[in-house]
């Protein structure tokens, strides 16, 4: 038998897992080719099919739907059709989860490879290519921002409302006079999608989906040498970033440009990783050039060019952030030619703190303040909700400088720290919108794990997507299904640990699973 290797207690482990098993997740070690999970497959994409049925009725429909507006289906896009329809979504998204949590199970255990997980990836992600807007309206305003700048206005200083037609029909009221918030690179996307496809909104959808798909592949091409670099399980990877309900409902089902941005982060990372500074540093540029947020990362991959230099850490600072910032100017510089847009997208950024609500720290902080304060007398909102966001923006950038200087040596230190900064940057930002999770794990997933861990990240996705409507509206201030989205969330994570977390069957002795078994 293999050393035993004390990092990880018994009760850490999913119920049925070997001590073997245990021991090899602990050491990194390989995992053995098992039996496709066929039977988790099935039940994943039975739920993403149920999501897809569903959003037809009750996602972010079409106001003027060419296909439903008529004929027999158009049932389900009112009363009680839109009900059942709903009821048919959070049914998919439930066995959706069920199958993750089963997959995860089969990961952890070593009986569950990395091909299994792709396979269930690929069965779940399907469905959504022709879904209807799942759980957002968001990819409408990217069809919007291109629309304005395919007709020579600029997104970065009018919005989607100040056109007519299918496209602008459907965008949320909230952005209709909303400039873009962001990069050049998006917008150039956006611009190519809509000259294709022009006033087909339904093709359009479907089209920036797949666009915005490339940002999927590029992220799971990098996995394998991120995981290498930074220590972590490619199994276990691939089930975070590929198979997640956040993938299959928000990044792919949104759609959400936040796929292609950290898809180009993760290869531009791993370029950085394997020597390759410059061209690693000219991609998360770029990445930064469709999202704002993938610039976070920049400063730390600094540090891990300088770390490979000579001479004093002053002077080796200097010899990496010279070029560094070179090749930023010009990666930058070009994606701004191209898409024939200027720097409005700056300003613009803050656009989305018009979203207020408590998924944000400093946001949630404000509104408790002042939630407790109206008991007494009454006062307005905003100036609580404003001071909270202070707070916040001054405790994220403490949190920025501080974990920058402290990966100041480099090496995977400096791309954990790097991880550090993205969960802190979508948990303390003015808004936190729920695929803002998938910002950390990108990076994080190649790191070292432990179950309970994940059991954490498997509860707060089960909890992010119930936060919202499948339609797109805000659903956290609809107490009774918030306590229901808790409880899911809590049992989900419990489940990832434990066969049966209820105690709804009989106990019985441990079972004990050989690495690899069916």
């Amino acid at each position: 038998m293999p050393p035993t290797v004390p990092t990880a207690s018994a009760h850490d482990w999913p119920e049925g897992t070997s001590e073997s098993a245990a021991e090899r997740f602990s050491t990194g070690g390989r995992a053995l080719r098992g039996p496709l999970p066929l039977r988790t497959v099935a039940l994943g994409a039975i739920g993403s099919v149920l999501l897809l049925i569903g959003s037809f009725g009750a996602a972010g429909t079409l106001v003027h739907d060419p296909v439903l507006d008529s004929g027999p289906l158009s049932v389900i896009r009112y009363g009680h059709g839109k009900d059942l329809a709903t009821a048919i979504v959070y049914l998919g998204f439930g066995l959706l989860v069920w199958a993750w949590i089963r997959l995860g199970r089969g990961v952890l255990a070593y009986r569950v490879g990395s091909r299994g997980v792709l396979l269930a990836a690929a069965a779940w992600l399907a469905p959504m290519l022709v879904a209807a807007p799942m759980f957002t309206r968001d990819v409408y305003s990217y069809l919007g921002q291109g629309l304005l700048a395919l007709r020579g206005f600029d997104p970065y200083r009018f919005g989607p409302g100040l056109l007519t037609g299918p496209i602008t029909e459907n965008v949320h009221p909230t952005w209709q006079t909303t400039p873009a918030p962001y990069g050049p690179l998006f917008i150039g996307i956006a611009k190519g999608v809509v000259l294709v496809t022009g006033d087909d909104v339904i093709a359009g959808v479907i089209v920036m989906r797949l666009v915005l798909l490339i940002g999927l592949a590029m992220l799971i091409a990098a996995l394998p040498g991120l995981v290498r670099h930074l220590g972590g399980r490619l199994p276990v990877a691939l089930w975070l970033v590929a198979a997640s309900p956040m993938t299959v409902v928000h990044l792919v089902g949104g759609p959400h440009n936040d796929m292609l941005m950290i898809g180009m982060l993760a290869v531009g990372t791993l370029l950085v990783l394997d020597g390759r500074h410059a061209a690693g540093i000219a991609l998360v540029s770029l990445a930064m050039a469709v999202k704002a947020t993938a610039g976070l990362v920049l400063p730390f991959l600094v540090w891990v060019w300088a770390s490979r230099l000579s001479g004093t850490l002053p002077q080796r600072f200097l010899r990496a952030a010279v070029p560094g910032v070179a090749v930023f100017g010009v990666s930058f510089g070009a994606s701004m030619l191209a898409a024939k847009v200027g720097m409005g997208w700056l300003p613009a950024l803050s656009a989305p703190g018009m979203i207020v609500n408590y998924l944000s720290a400093p946001t949630g902080l404000g509104q408790a303040v002042h939630s407790l304060v109206s008991m007494f007398v009454d006062v307005d909102r905003t100036p609580f909700v404003e001071a909270g966001r202070t707070v916040g923006s001054l405790v994220l950038a403490a949190v920025i400088a501080w974990q920058w200087w402290q990966a100041r040596h480099g090496g995977v230190d400096a791309l954990r720290r790097a991880a550090i900064v993205l969960c802190a940057g979508a948990l303390l930002s003015p808004t936190v919108l729920p695929w803002y999770l998938t910002w950390g794990v990108a990076l994080g997933c190649a790191l070292p794990w432990t179950p309970r861990a994940l059991s954490w990240v498997v509860g707060s996705s089960v909890a992010l997507v119930l936060a919202y409507y499948p339609d797109g509206e805000q659903a956290m201030y609809n107490w009774p299904l918030v306590a229901v989205g808790i409880g899911a969330a809590v049992l989900s994570g419990l489940s990832l640990l434990r066969f049966d977390p209820l105690g709804l069957t009989e106990p019985a002795e441990p079972v004990r699973v050989p690495v690899g078994a069916g």
